[in-house]
């Protein structure tokens, strides 16, 4: 790293600063501003310099994607954190730990420079500032689908921020736990943890941000119990506090309030929140999917539904949350058309059936298989002969159930008499 490495420091003031501002390009800027952090003086002003010169060399940094720089840059600075408050280093630290974040395709480097700065704060015992890293890289395992060493990490953190009760990091790390529970499909466990987030921010003041967030995870959880109406609400709070801040996470909220209503059976109101004054200012792909979506319901079309499965494949295939519930709808939707078609036939062909719902055949042969299997319907499949046999449901005998109440009932009638008996005899 040749600007890293000058020979010769300039002081740190805030002419240095200006210098590294006039520069004619970043990489000068950037220079500059290395020289700058490099000045040995430890005054109170050119700490506070060598704050700022840290700042603005972070944001250059961060503008070029210059991430394995940055990276070596909180290297650098060790020596620096030593002579300056702990408060100050932790948001130092942070700060382009969150840099290194806005740079595309880096989840692998934040990952090490997270583990490296764990053992540096564990060495220099800065509890803090470790129990804030670890929640990062937590949080990183878990994007990185790596859930094994992420709940191995947060069940020892929670523990020790437990002990520690700092309510607003437990409210991070409560939340993390409960969507790594989701993510590994135990519900009762995300619950819990999604139970104790809220009822550590409860007792806080929580910002906005973190308060949408766990709106959202309520709300991802309710859908998962197919409570939509309740999840809905929660979607809906959590999209106001993301739109409030302009903050990306606001369209996930819509997209997710977009889906309730289709799983309701409310699929005609989403072109009105769409179109609403909220709605409107996060038009794209997203809302478009889920348009498409509603659309293909409200006119029970399969093959528009299949269609906007097609054309949105990142919208709606790639979020497993949209994914999930619309497999389920897309189930439910196909054999609500499988049904209506085949109610008047005794014996029909598969072909015939897939010609008219404008499925391919063994795609249409394979439903129907679950579905009898299901008991959806009475039937079998004559594959030779390529149809499908509808059986007539069998009627029932009105005597049976009322034998079997009959015969209930003069057990209960022995019995009493028994228990009559046995007092009579004692």
């Amino acid at each position: 790293m040749s600007s890293s490495m000058e020979s010769s420091y300039l002081p740190a003031t805030t002419e240095s600063l200006a210098k590294a501002q006039e520069a004619k390009d970043a990489s000068e800027s950037i220079s500059i501003l290395y020289r700058v952090i490099q000045d040995p003086s430890s005054s109170a002003d050119a700490l506070r310099t060598k704050e700022v010169a840290i700042t603005n060399l972070t944001n250059y940094l961060t503008k070029e994607n210059r991430a394995e720089e940055l990276r070596n840059l909180l290297t650098q600075l060790r020596p620096f954190f030593a002579v300056i408050p702990k408060a100050k280093t932790a948001k130092i630290v942070r700060g382009i730990i969150d840099a290194v974040a806005k740079i595309p395709g880096t989840s692998d480097l934040q990952i090490s420079l997270c583990k490296e700065m764990v053992e540096w704060t564990r060495a220099e015992k800065r509890t803090f500032l470790r129990q804030r890293v670890e929640a990062r890289l937590a949080a990183l395992l878990l994007e990185n689908q790596e859930y094994t060493e992420a709940l191995t990490l947060l069940t020892s953190l929670i523990k020790e921020v437990r002990r520690l009760d700092d309510k607003l990091l437990l409210v991070d790390i409560d939340l993390l736990e409960s969507k790594l529970h989701f993510s590994l499909r135990n519900l009762p466990k995300a619950k819990a943890s999604l139970t104790a987030a809220r009822t550590a921010a409860n007792a806080i003041y929580v910002p906005p941000a973190q308060q949408g967030t766990i709106d959202l995870q309520s709300g991802i959880l309710h859908a998962e119990e197919k409570d939509y109406k309740t999840a809905y609400s929660y979607f809906f709070e959590a999209f106001e506090a993301f739109s409030a801040l302009e903050d990306p996470k606001a369209i996930f909220s819509l997209k997710y309030m977009l889906l309730c209503k289709i799983m309701v059976n409310q699929a005609d109101d989403v072109a009105g929140i769409i179109s609403s004054k909220a709605g409107l200012k996060y038009l794209g792909p997203d809302v478009d999917a889920m348009k498409a979506v509603a659309d293909a319901y409200s006119k029970r079309s399969l093959k528009y539904f299949e269609t906007a499965l097609r054309d949105y494949k990142s919208q709606l295939e790639e979020d497993p949350i949209v994914h999930r519930h619309l497999s389920s709808l897309y189930d439910t939707l196909l054999e609500q058309n499988l049904c209506r078609l085949i109610e008047p036939y005794s014996r029909v062909e598969i072909a015939h059936i897939a010609e008219m719902i404008e499925l391919p055949v063994d795609h249409v042969e394979k439903k129907l298989s679950q579905m009898i299997l299901d008991k959806k319907f009475a039937g079998t499949l004559d594959q030779g002969a390529g149809c499908l046999i509808i059986f007539e449901d069998p009627k029932t005998e009105e005597i049976f159930p009322a034998t079997l109440e009959t015969i209930s009932n003069v057990g209960k009638v022995v019995d009493s008499l028994y228990m009559r008996s046995a007092k009579i005899m004692a």
